[in-house]
């Protein structure tokens, strides 16, 4: 079992070691520190130490020493933040919270493209990080907990908004091809070659022939801006476009399966697949007026999904899609002691959803009777939404400022079901056994509505260390899918909006040399949607989070550098009942998948020349499976190594070595049906990518 003892003393004994040095931090007055600045918070650069929150930023140059093949590898480097890697591109996420699957784990994080939403409010997708092409952002900005009034609907959890290059931003001119284990190549390309010009492009194309059985994918993505320099400001044009074609590798089963050799490569659903196509357009106009700043960013978004859902009886297959378009406005009133932001987001779009199944179910009587051969549902909805905000900073002197925002969000869902209504095969004929699994709506209209409050206080200590304190709810309006996609029996899927409430004590520092960035957090999670004993999406679940989060930067001298994320939490169930398969839910259990532990340690070795060394490790910590608390995995630790070195001032090499150790690990690990279930991980991989630099970027 896992043991529990005093995780407060755990978090305080951790924060008095990192508050050790802040007496003498506060006293540092290097005015020679150049300030990090930050986009999320605002829409707009903002020192970071000025916002009154966590936020963490990785920049293009980690993101280029990275290449991340997987969001995973990247986001490890984030303290709170861990990505689930799961079959070639898929995967889940955790952000101050357990690694969320099942009901209502979907649209629980809020991901941005250049502070725009990827998806519409009511249409999330668990996956929706392979749509964005973070292998050549030119940063990513992560806050954690519930943001500030100018994000709505799904920044429940956390926020993860990706900055993509520009010519403004300055991207760097680069051609790279990959290479590695398991049949894995890759085509990177950023142009044009000259060092100005006022239009962009990068783009990237992937073949994995996949480390398990027929678990391949191909996979494209491509990002273009242009940029127009106003009188009064300037306009920006990005178009961004993904395609994957992935065979998909499910469970495999059994206690310790992912360590038999004979287990942990096979795919026991070589049928499955998964096939997502995105494209979004948008446009970004700031214009600096006489009293206030002016952004406006309109957009236009299509996806399209196909994917057989292999982890269910019959394995129906699933087609999806969406069109959808909006604006984002935003005015900034800036004064010498007071900073309000003003306004208004709109979206609308059109979504569908088809399930069918095409062979016979497999398995008990039961199964086979009420998961009929057919069309199982098919309808489509047309949302919209409209929310109006307001963000105050105000300095009450040169060190403390107050901030207050408050956010009114609305969306409403007009459901068309263009099927048979009811508890039916698609020809009408009814399920024996009690009745169809699959259940359709008539036609329907929903709305809700949310209030989003936020206050804080920001006090700075000295020129690079602030300690700050935040109040903020995030919420989350109930999913398409958990609304008209329905079970045996349900007519109306009585849900209401997810409600987070949290209280953040933050403080972060960067003097020379050094930086430590340290979160203590505790919230309240309401309205949560669980499996009742009948099988039924229902809402009243409620959970506590409740840790530490910190990220050191250590700079050793003239070559050698540290950097340490890790968090420390405990997530747990705030709620008793008897949910679907007999679980039975008891407050202050752990949630399953939630491990209390997580983060990485990287040491850096940069002379300046043309050799650089890194050697990094990650470390899951030991969770729960099931949410009784009866099994367990016992969590794992990874080394990581990469070097990189100049052949001449144009052409360098890098080799990267991941799982050095060649260790057993379960990505994921799950207890359902009355046996362990396990996503393996990848063991021993070897890199090498050759990259050309033109001269002019250097």
């Amino acid at each position: 079992m896992l043991r529990s003892s005093s995780p407060p003393n755990r978090i305080l004994l951790l924060a008095a070691l990192l508050a050790l040095p802040l007496t003498a931090i506060a006293q540092d007055n290097d005015d020679d520190t150049i300030p990090e600045l930050v986009v999320t918070s605002q829409r707009r650069e903002q020192p970071k130490l000025l916002h009154a929150g966590n936020i963490d930023r990785l920049d293009a140059a980690l993101i280029d020493r990275v290449q991340a093949q997987h969001i995973h590898e990247l986001l490890t480097r984030v303290p709170g933040v861990w990505i689930t890697r799961a079959s070639g591109q898929e995967h889940l996420t955790a952000i101050r919270s357990p690694v969320l699957t099942g009901p209502g784990s979907c649209g629980a994080f809020l991901y941005l493209e250049d502070g725009i939403p990827t998806r519409p409010a009511g249409f999330c997708n668990v996956n929706s990080l392979l749509e964005i092409g973070t292998e050549f952002a030119r940063a990513v900005e992560v806050i954690r907990g519930p943001g500030n009034a100018l994000y709505g609907s799904n920044a429940l959890h956390g926020i993860i908004n990706v900055l993509m290059p520009g010519p403004a931003a300055g991207t760097s001119p680069l051609a790279a091809v990959d290479a590695g284990t398991n049949d894995y190549y890759r085509l990177r390309l950023s142009i044009p070659f000259e060092p100005t010009g006022n239009w962009a492009a990068s783009m990237l194309a992937a073949d994995d022939g996949g480390f398990r059985d027929d678990s391949g994918y191909r996979q494209a993505k491509i990002h273009i801006k242009r940029y127009w320099d106003l009188d009064d400001g300037s306009f920006t044009l990005g178009m961004s476009a993904s395609d994957l074609d992935q065979e998909t590798a499910g469970y495999i089963l059994g206690k310790n399966a992912y360590k038999d050799p004979a287990l942990n490569r096979a795919n026991l659903n070589p049928e499955a697949f998964r096939e997502v196509s995105s494209q979004r357009v948008y446009g970004i106009w700031e214009r600096r007026l006489a009293r206030f700043d002016f952004d406006v960013r309109p957009f236009l978004r299509h996806s399209s999904m196909r994917f057989l859902q292999h982890f269910l009886p019959g394995q129906p297959l699933e087609k999806n899609g969406h069109v959808s378009a909006g604006a984002l406005a935003t005015a900034t009133f800036e004064r010498p002691r007071h900073t309000l932001i003003v306004g208004m987001d709109i979206e609308w779009a059109d979504i569908y959803l088809q399930e069918s199944q095409d062979e016979p179910t497999q398995g008990s009587p039961f199964l086979v009777e009420t998961r009929p051969v057919g069309k199982h549902y098919d309808y489509d909805v047309t949302s919209s939404g409209i929310a109006a905000y307001l963000q105050s900073d105000y300095r009450l002197s040169e060190t403390l400022t107050f901030g207050a925002g408050l956010r009114l969000d609305y969306i409403g869902y007009d459901y068309n079901n263009r099927m048979l209504t009811g508890n039916t095969r698609d020809d009408g004929t009814e399920c024996g056994m009690g009745g169809c699994l699959y259940t359709r709506p008539a036609d329907r209209t929903d709305s809700f509505s949310n209030l989003a409050p936020k206050l804080s206080l920001n006090y700075r200590l000295g020129n690079n260390t602030a300690v700050y304190a935040s109040l903020a709810r995030g919420f989350r309006a109930p999913q398409a899918t958990e609304l008209y996609r329905l079970q045996s029996g349900q007519q109306i899927a009585d849900l209401d909006s997810e409600r987070l409430d949290s209280v953040e004590l933050g403080l972060r520092t960067n003097p020379r040399n050094w930086s430590v960035d340290l979160a203590v957090f505790y919230s309240r999670k309401r309205n949560s949607i669980y499996r009742d004993s009948e099988g039924f999406n229902v809402s009243g679940g409620r959970s506590k989070h409740r840790g530490i989060e910190a990220g050191v930067d250590l700079r050793l001298g003239s070559s050698w550098s540290a950097s340490l994320d890790a968090s420390y939490a405990r997530h747990t169930y705030d709620f008793d009942a008897v949910a679907a398969r007999g679980e039975t839910f008891v407050s202050g259990r752990d949630i399953d998948t939630a491990p209390r532990l997580f983060g990485s340690l990287e040491i850096l070795y940069d002379p300046g020349g043309r050799i650089d060394l890194g050697l990094q490790w990650t470390k899951m910590g030991a969770y729960y499976v099931d949410a009784e608390n009866q099994f367990r995995y016992p969590g794992h630790t990874i080394g990581n190594f990469r070097t990189g070195f100049s052949v001449s001032d144009n052409f360098g090499v890098e080799l990267r070595v991941n799982n050095i150790a060649d260790r057993d690990i379960a990505d994921r690990a799950d207890y359902a049906s009355g046996d362990f279930r396990y996503f393996p991980g990848r063991g021993r991989e070897f890199f090498a990518e050759i990259r050309y630099t033109p001269s002019e970027s250097l």
